[in-house]
């Protein structure tokens, strides 16, 4: 239990946060007329493609669809699966693509792991794979790079794939209610919603990151004064 703290912490928070929409969306009026099943397969396929190509707007697109459905054009729990699963499909696209094509993958991986800030999220994450494959889907860069190294690294699927659904079950959850919660809050200002998500995700990923931080910076400390005391 102590080992998943992180995990379970999140798990919390993003379970909090969904009763919340929920909550919220009992109180809305039913989506009206016959549901069309396009926008939540343009969903899947651009959350799915983001997983593979970064430019592609992955959290963007959950913003947007949640403030749809805070508007009363989508269903919530639609935008939620579709975004799930493009997530675990498109993190496990990834996985075989550089297993499959090791020399093209490699030279993108050694690229992206010079990035100083990449370097410096996979230390705050952690060193398990349960850690980097689940967390590393909310920090800038550490998406490519810890599917990439899975499948590059021929770590075994069955694993991945459990954890990686875990996590981007999670991750579609967390955006999704923090859009709709704000979106349901401004639904007269859609463009302001999507902005304000954006936003607000961005400052509970960062506050509980820089908790995060500290706690593996005091452990450091308390390990090299351990070390020290041991040596003298």
């Amino acid at each position: 239990m102590k080992k998943y703290w992180l995990l379970w912490a999140w798990l919390t928070i993003c379970l909090l946060l969904a009763a919340g929409a929920y909550s919220v969306a009992a109180d809305q009026p039913p989506v009206e007329g016959p549901e069309d099943v396009w926008p939540y397969v343009a969903v899947f396929a651009l959350v799915l493609g983001d997983a593979v190509i970064a430019v592609l707007p992955g959290e963007t697109t959950l913003n947007t669809a949640s403030t749809l459905a805070a508007q009363g054009v989508l269903e919530l729990h639609w935008v939620m699966l579709a975004g799930a699963l493009g997530a675990v499909v498109g993190d496990s696209t990834l996985y075989w693509i550089a297993r499959l094509f090791r020399p093209r993958v490699q030279a993108r991986l050694d690229s992206a792991l010079k990035n100083p800030k990449v370097a410096a999220a996979q230390e705050i994450v952690g060193s398990t794979t349960t850690e980097l494959i689940v967390f590393g889907r909310y920090l800038p860069g550490m998406r490519f790079v810890v599917n990439a190294s899975m499948g590059l690294s021929g770590h075994p699927y069955r694993d991945f794939v459990r954890w990686s659904s875990l996590g981007g079950t999670m991750w579609a959850v967390y955006n999704c209610s923090v859009a709709y919660l704000v979106g349901t809050a401004l639904v007269d200002a859609p463009l302001a919603s999507v902005v304000m998500s954006a936003l607000a995700s961005t400052v509970v990923v960062a506050i509980v990151f820089l908790v995060v931080a500290r706690r593996v910076r005091r452990e450091r400390r308390s390990g090299s004064v351990e070390q020290d005391a041991g040596l003298g």
